[in-house]
């Protein structure tokens, strides 16, 4: 859908400065773009970047996103999809959307020294997985078949899960003698999610499900700002990039809500021509602000931008330990070094610090 109306393939003449005249005003989704585990996995890659001699490898796109992983490769960063390519004794980071436990294993045995940038709530479904499948339960996992994500929490019980994504698929599972259990990708949208909970749950009534819900909040905070304001709107435009599973979510949310004109780009210069009207833009959980601000920019609405907040988001995931660990002890080093005081210098204050900002500063 990149570039693209609905879910067409066909790609629309690109926008220009000359074809903004026509657009009145832009209702701007909130929340939108970063959410707290990509925060914590840009900063985390950006302090690997500053703290180690190139390259620093990553194990698969750090988040799903084509602007921030070129950022980072123009900094000196490798992505690889097999740990087998990093040369021995190299600095790794794993990436926010978790890894198989034998893929851990291998970094750590791997590299010189391993950051696991996975986002706190794969890690909580990583956990519902391992004990469901001590206890004897067989797991019904909805993911993505291929997604990340649902690669390494499919891993690690690769015996006791079986995936599905939809109502038949449910529907074609065999009847299982042990308790079923039912887990989900963090980054699905809730209409996918629920159509098929519903499924499983009539099909398996004693279905055990966690207390708190397995959907990441942010995601559902995004789908729910862009679906208040979908109604309202001539055009929808969600930044993000193909490959992001809550990203295509957001557009599919939108078209469903009824918007005949929905756009998924990675910029500004994907907004296709003739845009005019009332324009709605959201952005996926991966997508920088800064390019949500290029694309206001170019859109210059003749009435102005209205922001529509629907929650506030304070959820923070701070960076893995070890990570803060090695930057305190550079911070102490660095003081020490120059003459300053150690006991007086001022403490690294990364909640206070954007992903975006962070991103610029590379």
């Amino acid at each position: 859908m990149s570039g693209s109306k609905g879910t067409s393939s066909t790609q629309p003449a690109r926008c220009t400065p000359g074809d903004r005249s026509e657009v009145e005003r832009v209702l701007l989704s909130s929340p939108r773009g970063f959410c707290a585990g990509v925060e914590m996995a840009i900063k985390a890659l950006s302090w690997m970047v500053r703290s180690f001699d190139p390259p620093v490898y990553c194990y698969h796109e750090i988040v799903h996103n084509k602007l921030v992983v070129d950022r980072f490769v123009d900094k000196g960063v490798i992505f690889v999809d097999d740990i087998n390519e990093v040369p021995p004794g190299s600095p790794i980071m794993l990436s926010a959307h978790g890894s198989s436990p034998e893929v851990v294993t291998a970094a750590r045995n791997r590299g010189s020294y391993v950051v696991d940038a996975v986002c706190p709530l794969v890690t909580k479904v990583h956990h519902e997985v391992k004990v469901r499948a001590k206890k004897g339960f067989r797991i019904i996992y909805v993911g993505h078949e291929g997604h990340e994500e649902a690669v390494g929490t499919m891993a690690v019980a690769p015996s006791s899960i079986s995936r599905v994504e939809s109502v038949e698929e449910v529907a074609a599972l065999p009847d299982f003698d042990q308790p079923t259990a039912l887990l989900a990708q963090t980054t699905l949208s809730h209409r996918d999610w629920s159509t098929v909970a519903k499924a499983a749950r009539q099909r398996f009534p004693d279905l055990w499900q966690p207390g708190r819900s397995d959907l990441c909040f942010a995601t559902t905070n995004r789908q729910s700002a862009l679906m208040s304001i979908a109604k309202r709107c001539d055009t929808v435009i969600v930044i993000g990039s193909a490959n992001s599973s809550n990203t295509t979510a957001l557009a599919r949310l939108a078209t469903e809500a009824g918007c005949d004109n929905v756009y998924r780009v990675n910029g500004p210069d994907e907004l296709p021509k003739g845009l005019q009207g009332t324009i709605g833009v959201t952005a996926g959980a991966s997508a920088p602000e800064d390019v949500v601000q290029a694309v206001l920019e170019f859109l210059n609405p003749r009435m102005g931008v209205e922001e529509v907040r629907i929650t506030e988001e304070d959820e923070y995931f701070p960076p893995p330990r070890n990570l803060r660990e090695l930057l305190s002890a550079i911070d102490t080093f660095a003081t020490f070094g120059f003459g300053g005081s150690v006991q007086d210098r001022v403490e690294l204050q990364d909640r206070k610090i954007d992903a975006s900002d962070v991103l610029l500063m590379l």
